[in-house]
């Protein structure tokens, strides 16, 4: 009977916290737009782990101490989000090779007060691009629309895929040229201005929107004029609240191209953080179910 009871449990969703619950969560400024909480707790109800994902809003120049608060409390991971990407990396113990690369943490691991860091962004951008587009980047060229912190992770997974050529056009276009200095040691790649994005985007087999532009609540906004989308291309866009932004519309409506929303991006970033923190596979179906129903979408 002990094993069949033990059985019937993990089957059984747990949804109350007792005395052994593992804790988790999520580090940002702002915090409370994150849908990393109905996503990871599905999660770990689903996979029959008697665990908790919480929201933190970490206001700047309490990350250190909040960090030690991981180690104090024996959480077992958080995820990092903007703006603390950067900074996280000088509190924690080791970082893993991808994430020292680019530059920014998101996934941390605690393993009895020793905590890792990885950046699961790239690894999972490029899963679900791959996944929902079937697109392989190997001797192609690469439009990116802006320089911040998640350019970083994208551009690190697509150099790593052996695209031909990274494009990185920024509003401030030494920041763009920053970036491609910082990646030049990983993929052939050159930074510009957006004024030049006309004759860049000709080349591009793929071009993604790494910046905010067309984020809820400023829907209307897009971050580069349609018309110098070649037809056939991929677009993508990281932004998945809206799940289908301005950009990605008629970039789909008006040029024909393959699109590729924001949202795999999210699950896939917060499935490798789920693995790296249980050791067991991410149940990332129910996951994209929780996260469309969370906006109101069942399908």
């Amino acid at each position: 009977m002990g094993e069949l009871h033990a059985g019937e449990t993990l089957r059984t969703p747990r949804t109350e916290l007792d005395s052994h619950t593992v804790m988790f969560g999520v580090f940002g400024d702002p915090i409370r737009h994150s849908k990393s909480p109905v996503m990871l707790n599905r999660a770990f109800e689903v996979s029959g782990i008697n665990a908790a994902y919480g929201a933190f809003h970490i206001l700047p120049g309490t990350l250190k101490d909040a960090i030690a608060g991981i180690r104090a409390l024996q959480f077992r991971g958080v995820n990092v989000t903007v703006p603390h990407k950067l900074e996280v990396m000088d509190y924690l113990d080791e970082i893993d090779e991808g994430a020292r690369i680019i530059g920014a943490v998101n996934t941390i691991v605690n393993d009895n007060g020793k905590l890792t860091g990885y950046n699961t962004d790239g690894i999972g951008y490029m899963r679900s691009l791959k996944e929902e587009t079937g697109l392989d980047l190997r001797g192609r060229k690469v439009l990116m629309l802006g320089a911040g912190g998640a350019a970083r992770g994208v551009g690190y997974a697509i150099g790593k895929e052996g695209a031909a050529h990274i494009y990185i056009a920024n509003r401030t276009k030494a920041k763009a040229e920053e970036l491609a200095h910082s990646m030049s040691s990983f993929c052939s790649v050159s930074g510009h201005g957006l004024d030049e994005i006309g004759q860049l985007a000709g080349e591009a087999a793929l071009i993604v929107n790494n910046t905010s532009v067309g984020m809820h609540p400023n829907v209307d906004e897009s971050p580069m004029d349609i018309s110098l989308i070649p037809e056939g291309v991929v677009v993508s866009d990281l932004v998945y609240n809206p799940l289908l932004t301005r950009f990605l519309r008629e970039a789909r409506d008006q040029r024909g191209a393959v699109i590729h929303s924001g949202l795999g991006m999210f699950i896939y970033q917060g499935a490798y953080a789920f693995e790296y923190w249980t050791g067991k596979p991410a149940p990332t179906e129910a996951m994209r179910e929780v996260v469309l129903a969370s906006f109101g979408h069942t399908d």
